[in-house]
């Protein structure tokens, strides 16, 4: 499987050094190395769109090449472990929940970063889109405001400077701040300098809840305005009583694309998504970062009115939001339990254990959310604008089974044992798809001229052993990774 999304073919391929020099009725030279396919799949290897893995990527830990894929794309949802200025501290602060690591860490520029990638990761290849709350974070710290000019002639030049270090895009995180602070002339600004690259704008969008239209149409129209190319991460309509806004959200984009918009979306294999259980709190709430929230929720008035907002707002029940991770471990035993459970056995309302818990954790508490129907699941997957991503990453506690078992899961439960769509159109999602969306010219094919990473798997059990219990497991069928030409993963011979 090529990596087209075309029907499966029988063929050798002939591997030279990192590159493939052919593919069909191809025989080698008599010395050469064998690695016999028979009954097995052999594809491009995996690409991953969109994780969370921007530190973990340095330190070749398996849970990625494991599943087949060989090259990932960091740096999402405005998170990216650079630039700073000075001190690092309310950069790791800021990112710390999601990239899986309080301390120790951060880049004073994409240059620096790249450099670290390059040299660190053997097992995979690592392409780093620029943060937008990064950035902002850098310039002015962690507040919503409005930028003052210099503020944004820095950031701009920050951009600019990541981009032309190699960067393959840009990104925001508009529900987490302080990205949320971004309007409408600080994001087209920013999308120009990244449509004269041509390179890719990924975003996690404001809503994706009752304010999922409103948040799509604001993304179509600053790829409108300013002709960038549009990659609207997780595209789903969380919470029960949202289910019906995901058709319309579908049309409104596929209107776009029409219109000659270039615009796609991405999500993962499964109904459940993992974030922070600070996005269930209004944004005012956040402004200045961890120790002014942590004020606010012990503030008698503001912690009521907290409180208020919270209850309005949320799209999930308390018993759909499950702890998955604690900042300071001091909860390690409720990871598992959902908020409802933490409350009934604290004798408090759920919206009172959920800031409590952000009190005692020192504001980091990472959860797994119930968000989508199967069948809206089956509606975004299948749909020929979609890529399959992990969004994964690392937690103190309980990482979301998606971290381990994506592309497992994508082949044999969505596409063996459901029958949602044909296996080649699976694996173009996670090959050639990607691959087109970050405008890769030699990887995501098996074309004679490019790079030679091939996954090669069984297609009657490849499947993932990862669950919500249990997510740490190896998956089943994924037998070979080649990444430039040598296998890394899997049998050799």
């Amino acid at each position: 499987m090529d990596g087209s999304g075309g029907a499966a073919v029988a063929a050798s391929v002939l591997i030279d050094g990192n590159r493939i020099v052919d593919v069909g009725d191809c025989a080698g030279p008599e010395d050469c190395a064998v690695l016999d396919c028979s009954g097995l799949v052999v594809a491009p290897g995996f690409i991953d769109l969109h994780s969370h893995l921007d530190l973990q990527v340095l330190e070749d830990r398996p849970e990625k090449i494991r599943q087949g894929v060989t090259s990932e794309v960091v740096g999402n949802c405005g998170f990216s472990p650079f630039p700073y200025c000075g001190d690092p501290h309310e950069l790791q602060e800021f990112a710390s929940g999601i990239l899986g690591r309080p301390d120790g860490w951060g880049w004073s520029s994409a240059a620096a970063y790249l450099r670290a990638v390059e040299t660190g990761s053997t097992k995979m290849h690592v392409f780093s889109l620029v943060g937008h709350g990064s950035m902002r974070i850098a310039v002015a710290g962690n507040s919503q405001q409005s930028l003052s000019a210099a503020e944004f002639d820095q950031m701009s030049g920050f951009l600019e400077d990541a981009l032309s270090a190699g960067c393959a895009g840009f990104s925001t995180g508009l529900m987490y701040a302080p990205g949320s602070g971004a309007g409408a002339d600080e994001l087209e600004h920013l999308c120009r300098i990244v449509a004269r690259t041509g390179k890719l704008y990924a975003t996690h969008m404001r809503s994706y809840a009752e304010g999922l239209l409103p948040a799509v149409r604001e993304q179509i129209e600053l790829a409108r305005t300013t002709g960038c190319r549009l990659q609207i991460s997780h595209l789903q309509a969380a919470g029960r009583k949202n289910w019906g806004l995901q058709q319309q959200a579908l049309d409104e984009i596929e209107a776009a694309r029409h219109e000659g918009i270039d615009v796609e979306f991405d999500i993962y294999p499964y109904q459940c998504g993992s974030t922070l259980l600070t996005q269930w709190l209004p944004g005012w709430a956040l402004d200045g970062g961890r120790e002014a929230l942590l004020e606010r929720l012990v503030t008698p008035d503001t912690r009521s009115k907290i409180l208020h907002d919270t209850e309005q707002s949320r799209a999930q029940l308390w018993s759909d939001i499950t702890i998955s991770g604690v900042g300071n471990g001091r909860n390690a035993e409720l990871v598992g339990k959902t908020i409802d459970e933490v409350a009934l056995d604290r004798g408090v309302p759920p919206a009172e254990a959920a800031l409590d818990l952000l009190v005692e954790e020192d504001g980091v508490v990472n959860v797994v959310s119930f968000n989508q129907s199967e069948d809206n699941l089956r509606q975004l997957i299948t749909h020929p604008l979609c890529s399959v991503i992990s969004d994964g990453f690392y937690v103190k506690g309980r990482a979301h089974p998606r971290l381990y078992g994506t592309f497992p899961e994508l082949l044999g439960k969505v596409t063996r044992d459901e029958g949602w769509m044909p296996l080649a159109e699976s694996v173009h999602k996670i090959t050639g798809k990607p691959a087109k969306r970050l405008g890769l010219r030699d990887r995501g094919l098996l074309k004679p001229g490019y790079f030679a990473d091939l996954t090669i798997f069984d297609p009657a059990s490849v499947r993932s052993h990862s669950s919500y219990e249990d997510p740490d497991r190896e998956p089943q069928g994924i037998i070979s990774v080649i990444k430039d030409g040598r296998v890394v993963y899997g049998q050799c011979s």
